[in-house]
């Protein structure tokens, strides 16, 4: 009897390690192996990974944590749920009590500010170390470095772009091709499909708490930006330059001028989104990992379009690239840095990567269409995606730039300017722009400023 105990404990043994190895195997990644030293104390790190309940994608990661338990048994991670909304600021509030997470998320815009207050840890020796680390696309990279030293993993990236109801379009007779040729040509094509008795609009424009995400957009299509960094290191605000005034004179004309615009500028953009979905806005911005979510919500993907952003002044049209990028705790033991390190790149390897795109197809969802890894292509993945939809895709990823810089810090102030234009129609763009450069100046660049001198 204890014979046969032994014998079926052996063999459950043997068939959990070849598991194990079947796993490390079939990924064809380095990176995913058994480490030596199985019973060295276990290591526990803290990320904020852990999917919303109702997330389609759920499945994808509590599998793809089971796999990181059974291949690093000597490490343990504790998933938490970051806040729905409010992110940042439950991060920042984290860190300043103490309790920074091991392993986070943090936004593209964010790292330069991060990383002057010392928040991420260096990584520049285990990530040279790293075999995989050539494999990571340049422009994530650039916003994880600063002055030669490496800060962080890029765990994914984004592109925004222009989507539009071709179907809405064709019932109203326009032709795309000329309707987002220009500012002028577009506002004209938003003011023809608005039609309010059937709860129908041209444009959904963004006047939430991150106004100044799709704002900035505008400001470079008329030639400016909002701040400027000089060579010694300090910055320039340039809020109310003459590109910005621009700007923002158009976002008011249309929603004063055109009447193109939901009634509630201020409403989410859930809320932009969902009218978009619904039909009952005819164009909105968009980025390249939405498309799943348009799926889910019941479009039909031969009804959308999408096209580079309309040409302003300047006669540019930039998209916006972003997404985000791991980021360990500086004050963490080097066990657990390490440990992170290992859960980071697992997350972010081939591997995990391809196996999010399977899924993806699999569950009938279109994937992100730009990945943070060079070796991983996720157009081979995206069945049911109209060619035409993933060329334009591409189209605006050539032509493409950073969010402004310090925008983690100004953000709050060029929102309000925005949504205090789009709210009265007898507020000058000018006087508001002046009036948060002045503030924004006092509080955040001052200050800033003077950490160079």
């Amino acid at each position: 009897m204890v014979a046969g105990i032994v014998t079926r404990a052996t063999l459950a043994a043997v068939t959990v390690l070849w598991f194990i190895l079947s796993l490390t195997a079939c990924s064809g990644n380095n990176h995913l192996k058994l480490e030596d030293g199985l019973t060295d104390p276990v290591v526990e790190i803290v990320v904020w990974d852990k999917p919303f309940a109702g997330s389609a994608e759920k499945p994808y990661y509590d599998r793809m944590f089971q796999e990181f338990e059974q291949t690093y048994p000597h490490i343990r991670v504790i998933h938490m749920e970051a806040a729905f909304q409010k992110e940042r600021e439950q991060f920042m509030t984290a860190v300043a009590g103490g309790e920074q997470p091991d392993l986070y998320n943090a936004a593209f815009p964010d790292m330069e500010s991060y990383i002057d207050q010392g928040i991420p840890a260096d990584i520049t020796e285990m990530w040279t170390q790293y075999p995989d680390s050539a494999d990571y696309s340049s422009i994530a990279m650039a916003t994880a470095e600063k002055d030669g030293r490496i800060y962080g993993i890029p765990n994914f990236m984004y592109v925004t772009a222009l989507a539009y109801n071709k179907r809405i379009f064709e019932e109203n007779g326009i032709n795309p091709e000329e309707a987002f040729l220009n500012w002028d040509s577009f506002a004209a094509a938003a003011e023809q499909v608005t039609d309010r008795s059937s709860n129908q609009y041209g444009y959904t424009i963004l006047g939430t708490e991150w106004a100044d995400w799709f704002y900035e957009y505008y400001v470079w299509q008329a030639g400016g930006d909002l701040t400027s960094k000089n060579s010694d290191g300090t910055v320039q605000l340039t809020f109310n330059s003459n590109a910005a005034v621009q700007a923002l004179s158009y976002y008011q004309d249309l929603k004063f001028r055109y009447g193109v615009t939901q009634p509630n500028t201020l409403q989410s953009l859930d809320d932009n989104k969902k009218d978009f979905y619904a039909g009952r806005a005819a164009t909105m911005i968009t980025a390249s990992n939405w498309f799943g979510e348009m799926l889910e919500s019941g479009v039909d993907m031969d009804d959308i379009g999408v096209t580079t952003f309309p040409k302003g002044p300047a006669g540019v049209s930039l998209a916006q690239v972003g997404g985000g990028i791991w980021i360990l705790n500086p004050n963490a033991t080097e066990e657990k840095q390490q440990a992170a390190f290992t859960y980071a790149t697992f997350m972010t390897s081939k591997y995990a990567l391809e196996q999010m795109l399977r899924f993806q197809k699999e569950q009938g969802m279109l994937p992100n269409l730009l990945s943070v890894r060079e070796d991983v292509d996720p157009i081979a993945y995206a069945e049911g995606m109209p060619e035409e939809l993933v060329r334009s895709i591409q189209r605006a990823a050539e032509e493409s730039r950073l969010e402004y810089f310090l925008k983690s810090r100004l953000s709050p102030y060029v929102s309000a300017a925005v949504q205090e234009v789009l709210l009265n129609e007898n507020t000058k763009p000018y006087d508001a722009l002046t009036q948060a450069q002045e503030k924004a100046q006092r509080e955040v660049i001052d200050a800033y400023n003077m950490e160079f001198d």
